[in-house]
């Protein structure tokens, strides 16, 4: 059997926080060791306030020290088009629950959403965003994919993560960073993702799920052969040890995959 994702399990969201963020500080000190910088690319739901809990809350001893937000850059794995403010906005939730709690002396990370004047074309969308992430990593035709410091990402009770939903033919693509979707199953349908071989290029990827809701896919994604077609369970297959979940008790209720006890 080939090397594993790496599937953590905690009593509650405060012991998971915690954990989420030591990984997270050492995810940024090694990009700032590689290039100065800690790339990163977020989902939305119910992540960017397990994020804040992660980030904001004071480390052990007090210490906030080791978080040098000015050195990060933040992209969205995936985003709604729809305007900035919209309840529907990935970059609006993580701007409320995050980026607005910031304490002003551990800096201000530089973000990029999408240009919102493309909301009516999810494709000229897409090819912008893509520009972006091109003056950020280097030209598409001198590398073949970014490689972000980290990913963090949600699962959706289909087993969905950005906007890479079950059966859909953008799990196909391979040449686009960066891919419009105009039909998804899950409102709003209009939307860009970063594409599955992105996604996999990470150096690390986390998932964070929790809640009793999330036990029947969990389930499915690491003890069954269909759940490995799932999208999370590709980022499991593609990812291979790089990827890491983040999970309550209630989330991995009744789950066979081994756990791991510490970082």
């Amino acid at each position: 059997m080939g090397k594993q994702p790496n599937l953590y399990a905690f009593n509650d969201v405060s012991s998971l926080a915690r954990t989420l963020r030591t990984y997270v500080i050492q995810c940024q000190n090694a990009g700032f060791e590689r290039h100065g910088l800690f790339k990163v690319a977020v989902s939305g739901g119910s992540l960017p306030s397990t994020l804040a809990k992660a980030l904001l809350e004071p480390g052990e001893g007090g210490s906030d020290a080791p978080l040098d937000f000015a050195k990060w850059e933040i992209f969205f794995a995936d985003e709604r088009a729809v305007p900035l403010d919209h309840p529907d906005s990935n970059y609006k939730l993580l701007k409320d629950e995050l980026l607005e709690k910031i304490p002003r002396p551990m800096g201000r990370p530089n973000v990029h959403p999408i240009d919102v004047k493309f909301l009516d074309d999810v494709q000229e969308m897409a090819d912008q965003y893509q520009d972006a992430l091109m003056q950020s990593f280097a030209a598409k035709d001198s590398v073949k994919l970014p490689i972000f410091d980290l990913l963090l990402l949600g699962c959706g009770p289909d087993g969905h993560t950005c906007s890479l939903f079950p059966n859909h033919e953008l799990l196909r693509e391979s040449d686009a960073w960066v891919a419009p979707v105009e039909d998804s199953p899950k409102p709003p349908a209009k939307r860009i993702t970063l594409s599955l071989p992105v996604v996999t290029h990470g150096t690390k990827i986390a998932f964070v799920a929790t809640g009793a809701g999330k036990k029947d896919i969990m389930k499915q994604i690491f003890d069954t052969e269909e759940g490995r077609s799932l999208p999370c369970g590709l980022v499991n297959e593609g990812g291979a040890e790089k990827v890491s979940w983040f999970t309550d008790n209630g989330a991995v209720e009744g789950v066979g995959f081994p756990r791991r006890g510490s970082l």
